[in-house]
């Protein structure tokens, strides 16, 4: 019974504001400044232990809720559940599966990622971002065909924007699987962890 109490702790939850450096402080200032809202909750607050981690960090999450993305929000949102799904990570699978409805994609391929499975009845440009995140998570790179069509339908900045999320919400994901953050209170988890 123990051992289940010691996985389900939180190893770096938020630190009290009288326990933070200067830095710390200085961090969350320029979260607030640049968000417009108090720095709450992880990631933020796991990352807060490298305060220059804050602010770079940030900043591509803002990035990928602009106008500026090449990819757009559907396929955006789809990206990110691809990478929660491939880390098992219930916190952005939470904050972003509503997000990725919003946005157009459909019920029946958010409920296949989360099963992990290939979705059924993609569009086109969601297969073949499907198929690029697929193969870039799991074989670390990108075949020259799927390559070819990725760049044919979404250019080389949709390119680099696809590699950049897998990236992204994969280095958020193991931060947060390493500190164990835990969910919102009253949250469930959706995904189950994959087979070993």
């Amino acid at each position: 019974m123990a051992a289940c109490s010691l996985a389900a702790q939180d190893r770096l939850p938020p630190i009290p504001v009288d326990k933070q450096t200067a830095a710390q402080k200085k961090a969350i200032l320029d979260y607030k400044d640049l968000r417009k809202t108090d720095l709450t909750g992880p990631p933020w607050t796991v990352l807060l232990r490298v305060p220059d981690l804050i602010v770079p960090s940030l900043q591509m999450r803002l990035h990928n809720q602009t106008s500026n993305n090449p990819l757009g929000a559907k396929l955006t949102e789809f990206a990110i559940l691809i990478a929660a799904r491939e880390w098992t990570n219930n916190f952005e699978w939470n904050a972003h599966s509503n997000l990725a409805t919003t946005a157009g994609l459909s019920a029946g391929i958010i409920a296949a990622v989360a099963d992990g499975r290939r979705p059924e009845r993609m569009a086109e440009d969601e297969e073949i971002l499907w198929d690029f995140c697929n193969e870039l998570l799991h074989n670390k790179s990108v075949s020259d065909p799927t390559y070819a069509r990725a760049l044919a339908k979404f250019g080389e900045a949709g390119v680099v924007e696809a590699a950049s999320l897998e990236g992204y919400y994969t280095y958020l994901s193991m931060v947060m699987n390493t500190a164990r953050s835990p969910l919102a209170a009253g949250a469930k988890p959706a995904l189950a962890l994959f087979p070993k």
